[in-house]
C-alpha cells in the first residue's frame, strides 16, 4: 500500500529540494513552491530578515545566493512528527549552508511548498560553548601564574573600553540590550552594553508602580535562562527589574550603568564608530566596529505641543516619566491617551483617590487579558500549550514561521470569536463612550503591534472603571489648548486638572540615530518598525518584514534591536550570529537590502 502520510509528504518534497539544490537547479526547486508561495528566511540564505513572496521572488533570491551559499542536507528532525490539519502538512526539518546549520518549518498545500522557514541556528567552527562542549571551569593541574575566575572577570572589565576595544557597543541596556549581550557573550564577541540609569533593570523599576508585563511568563523567559516553574503569569515590574539585574550579573555581561552616550560618528576610513560615552564623571571614546541601537522599540517619547503649556501651572508628564498615584490623591487629573499606559496610569490614579479623566482622541483595540490567553496565545504560550509539547522555542518558530503577508488572516477568526466571547462586555464599553476597534481588517492586537506598535489595551480591569465611570472619559475630541489650570479640548469642554499626563505614545527608533549620530544618518536608515501594510499609521509600500530591525540597514555597522521580551529573545538569537559572522570575517553577501521610504 501506498504511503501517504504526513511525514513521507514532507520527506519527499525536502528530498527532492535537497537533490535540486545540490545539482543548483534552480528552476526545479522553484517548480517545488506553489504559485502563491512564501519563502521566510532568518539569515542562513540572504544574511538578511527576508520574504521571498511567490515564485519570481523565490527565484531571484536563489539565483543571487545559492553558489555561495551551497544549502543542502534537508532532513526531517526525526523528534517532530509530521502533521496535517486542512489540506496542509506541517514539518519541521534541519539542514546546513557552507557556514551555518539551520532549522525550519515547511507547509505543504496540494504537493507544493506554501510556507517555508530557514533559521540559522549556528555557525559552523563557532558554535556555542554549550552541552558536551560547554566550559570545564576548573583548572586543574598546577601553574603559580593562574588567575582565578573573578580575577579573570575583573580584569576584563577593567581593561574593556580602555585598553581593549569591544567589537560591537550597545547602546541601551533594558531588555533587549542584555538579552543581545548574552547572545553576543556566549558566541565570543567583546561588547559593552551602555545604559543610562544606575542599575539594570530600572528602565522597569522607575515606570508607574502598578505596571505589570500584559503578557504571560511563558512569550517572557530570556534566552538561555527561563524563568522558574512557579513564576507569575503576569511578572510586576520591579520582579522584571530584579531578574534583569541577576541576569545581568549570572551572564558577565560589560554592562556599564549610569552611562551616558553623548555622541557617534563612523570612521569611514577605519572602518568603526567612534563613540563619545561619559561614565563615572568623564568622557571615554570607544571604538567598536558595529553599534547597536537597543534604546527600545518604542523609541523617543512622543510629547505632544499644545498651546498653553507654558502657563499650565500644575504638572505635566509624559507617561514614561509618570512615578506612580500615590502623589495625587484628591487631585485632578488629565490622562491624554487610550491605549495601555493610559489604562493603567488612570486605574491606578483612581484606586489611590484621584479624580481623573481619560481623553480618548481615537478609537483603541480592546482585548480582555483572560480572553486573549485562551484564544490569542492558548496554543502557543500557555502550560497548556507546554503539556502538549510546544516549548518556548518550537512557539517562537511556529510564529515565525507564519509570513507577514498572510498573518492577519490567521488572527482575523480568533478575534472573531474574542469578540464574540465577549459581546457584552463590549456592548456596556461602547455604551459608556468608549470608541472601540479591531484594527483595520479585523485582525486585532498582534497586527496592530506588529504594523504600528500602538492603538490598542490588553484589559485587566480598568475597563471596568471605564463602563461604571470611575474612570471618567472623554472621547471623540482632541486637545485645544491648556489654561494655568485646566485642559480645554476643541469641541469646547473644559477639564480642570492638576495633573496632565501625555500617554501618547513614542516616535520611531531612528530619532535615536538623529541625536546620537545625526539626522543624515536617521534618514539614510529611516522609519524603524512597521510593515508597510497600508493601513493606520504603517505606511505603504509594503515591506515584508520589520522595518530595520535585527537586520543590516542602509548605514553600514548599525543595527536596530528592540521590541517585547519575545522579540529581543528570538531575534537576538540571528542579530548576535549575524555580529559574529563579521567578526570571524566571514562572506556574509546580503540579499535583498531593505530601501527607505519613509524617514521616520
Amino acid at each position: 500500500m501506498l504511503d501517504t502520510s504526513p511525514s513521507t509528504r514532507v520527506n519527499a518534497v525536502l528530498s527532492r529540494l535537497d537533490e535540486a539544490f545540490a545539482k543548483g537547479d534552480i528552476e526545479g526547486a522553484v517548480d517545488l513552491f506553489a504559485t502563491d508561495c512564501y519563502w521566510r528566511d532568518l539569515v542562513t540564505l540572504t544574511w538578511n530578515l527576508k520574504t521571498m513572496e511567490g515564485r519570481d521572488e523565490v527565484h531571484a533570491m536563489l539565483q543571487s545566493q545559492l553558489a555561495e551559499i551551497a544549502p543542502r542536507g534537508f532532513v526531517q528532525d526525526a523528534a517532530q512528527a509530521a502533521t496535517e490539519a486542512g489540506g496542509v502538512t506541517d514539518g519541521w526539518f534541519e539542514f546546513e549552508t557552507a557556514r551555518a546549520r539551520g532549522y525550519g518549518h515547511i507547509r505543504i498545500r496540494d504537493g507544493r511548498i506554501w510556507t517555508l522557514l530557514t533559521t540559522m541556528s549556528e555557525l559552523k567552527g563557532y558554535e556555542e560553548p554549550k552541552g558536551v562542549h560547554r566550559p570545564l571551569g576548573a583548572e586543574h593541574g598546577h601553574d603559580r601564574n593562574r588567575k582565578t575566575w573573578a580575577e579573570k572577570r575583573a580584569q576584563e572589565a577593567r581593561e574593556l573600553g580602555y585598553e581593549t576595544q569591544p567589537y560591537v557597543l550597545v547602546i541601551g541596556g533594558g531588555q533587549g540590550g542584555i538579552a543581545l549581550g548574552a547572545r553576543l557573550r556566549q558566541l565570543g564577541v567583546p561588547t559593552i552594553i551602555i545604559e543610562k540609569n544606575a542599575r539594570p533593570g530600572d528602565s522597569w523599576r522607575k515606570r508607574y508602580k502598578s505596571l505589570c508585563l500584559h503578557d504571560p511568563v511563558w512569550y517572557d523567559h530570556l534566552p538561555y535562562i527561563p524563568f522558574p516553574e512557579n513564576w507569575p503569569v503576569f511578572t510586576p515590574k520591579d520582579k522584571v527589574g530584579d531578574w534583569l539585574e541577576m541576569y545581568t550579573r549570572v551572564m558577565e555581561l560589560n554592562y556599564w550603568s549610569s552611562t551616558t552616550c553623548k555622541s557617534a560618528r563612523f570612521d569611514e576610513d577605519a572602518r568603526e564608530w567612534v563613540v563619545t560615552v561619559e561614565r563615572e564623571g568623564r568622557q571615554v571614546v570607544l571604538r567598536p566596529k558595529q553599534l547597536v541601537l537597543a534604546t527600545g522599540m518604542s523609541g523617543k517619547p512622543n510629547v505632544p505641543k499644545f498651546e498653553g503649556q507654558d502657563i499650565f501651572k500644575g504638572e505635566q508628564q509624559h507617561s514614561s516619566q509618570h512615578p506612580g498615584p500615590d502623589a495625587y490623591a484628591g487631585k485632578r487629573v488629565v490622562v491624554i491617551g487610550s491605549n495601555n499606559s493610559a489604562h493603567d496610569i488612570c486605574a491606578a490614579l483612581w484606586e489611590a483617590g484621584a479624580d481623573v479623566t481619560m481623553v480618548q482622541r481615537s478609537s483603541t483595540h480592546i482585548v480582555r487579558s483572560d480572553t486573549l490567553m485562551d484564544i490569542g496565545l492558548g496554543d502557543l504560550y500557555s502550560e497548556r500549550a507546554v503539556a502538549s509539547g510546544v516549548t518556548t522555542r518550537k512557539a517562537d518558530l511556529i510564529f515565525a514561521s507564519l509570513p507577514y503577508r498572510i498573518m492577519h488572516e490567521f488572527q482575523i477568526p480568533l478575534y472573531d470569536r474574542m469578540r464574540e466571547r465577549d459581546k457584552d462586555f463590549y456592548d456596556r464599553l461602547e455604551a459608556a463612550g468608549f470608541m472601540l476597534d479591531w484594527g483595520d481588517d479585523g485582525s486585532g492586537l498582534f497586527m496592530k503591534y506588529l504594523r504600528r506598535g500602538s492603538g490598542y489595551y490588553i484589559d485587566v480591569g480598568a475597563c471596568d472603571l471605564v463602563i461604571d465611570g470611575s474612570i471618567k472619559l472623554k472621547s471623540g475630541s482632541d486637545v485645544s489648548h491648556l489654561t494655568e489650570d485646566a485642559v480645554v479640548l476643541k469641541d469646547g469642554t473644559i477639564l480642570p486638572a492638576d495633573l496632565a499626563v501625555y500617554a501618547t505614545g513614542y516616535g520611531s527608533m531612528n530619532g535615536w540615530a538623529a541625536d546620537l549620530i545625526s539626522r543624515e544618518v536617521a534618514d539614510k536608515v529611516g522609519k524603524c518598525w512597521g510593515l508597510g501594510s497600508g493601513t493606520t499609521k504603517d505606511p505603504g509600500p509594503w515591506e515584508g518584514e520589520q522595518r530595520n530591525m535585527w537586520k543590516p540597514t542602509q548605514q553600514e555597522a548599525l543595527w536596530f534591536h528592540g521590541g517585547n521580551l519575545h522579540q529581543s529573545r528570538h531575534y537576538s538569537q540571528y542579530l548576535s550570529l549575524q555580529l559574529k559572522a563579521r567578526m570571524e570575517g566571514l562572506p556574509t553577501p546580503v540579499y535583498g537590502l531593505q530601501e527607505v521610504h519613509h524617514k521616520g
